[in-house]
């Protein structure tokens, strides 16, 4: 591929001379994210709307082969991405939004709609904003990339403690570092789209897939930002 002398923080649509523009690959990177999100939260209010939530998760076991499972999906999508095609990219990608459409069917019983639905507009004017951040800044965001890796190893190691400790005094402060990790990375991935279209420019196979993957990260940004606001401001079913 030839070389090419332009920053990947300092171009925009209008280096790409032919083919597909930075604007039109943004775009469509966001509208994979977008459906995405559309089949985890339909499957979600389906399963809890009909209460095959509750034989679903009468299913032994159920919750941790639904985390191996989206494990097992994310790892083989991260790993041999050249020589997989443009279609089955796709495939992995609407399978672990489905799977997570099945983990998410429990918040639709243990939270009021209305509140998910308030918490979901919220997640998406704050994703928005940093998103526009992160699409239009000359600042180069990937010195956040070992910080934000510590963030989440922070939330993870919280999590895991949470089930000997009890963190009932800490819970707001982790839902903020949460909140904060998710929005920075938010940017953070967002400007990787623009370093992935100057990157594999030229290759439409790579480009399509490295779209989809960015669609990924961008939908588990969005999905764990929901889950840490959720944590942080949303009201339980029990509580009304």
């Amino acid at each position: 591929m030839e070389e090419k002398n332009w920053s990947r923080y300092d171009f925009d649509s209008a280096y790409a001379d032919a083919g597909l523009t930075l604007n039109q690959y943004v775009s469509r990177t966001f509208g994979w994210m977008f459906v995405g999100l559309m089949i985890t939260f339909a499957l979600a209010a389906v399963l809890a709307a009909t209460g095959l939530v509750f034989e679903l998760f009468a299913i032994p076991y159920l919750p941790m082969i639904l985390l191996i499972a989206e494990l097992v999906v994310v790892l083989v999508m991260s790993a041999g991405i050249q020589e997989r095609s443009v279609g089955t990219t796709r495939v992995l990608f609407a399978i672990y939004s489905l799977l997570n459409g099945a983990v998410f069917s429990v918040y639709f019983v243990l939270y009021d709609v209305v509140n998910l639905i308030f918490i979901f507009g919220l997640t998406a004017l704050f994703f928005g904003a940093f998103a526009l951040y992160g699409r239009f800044t000359k600042t180069d965001l990937s010195r956040l990339g070992p910080l934000l890796i510590g963030g989440v190893i922070f939330l993870l190691i919280a999590g895991l403690l949470s089930f000997f400790i009890n963190f009932t005094m800490l819970e707001r402060v982790i839902c903020m570092v949460g909140i904060v990790v998710f929005l920075c990375f938010t940017a953070y991935d967002t400007q990787k789209i623009k370093a992935n279209y100057e990157y594999f420019y030229g290759d439409e196979d790579m480009l399509q897939k490295a779209s989809i993957y960015s669609a990924l990260q961008l939908y588990l940004d969005f999905i764990n930002l929901f889950l840490y606001l959720l944590r942080f401001l949303g009201k339980g079913r029990s509580s009304r």
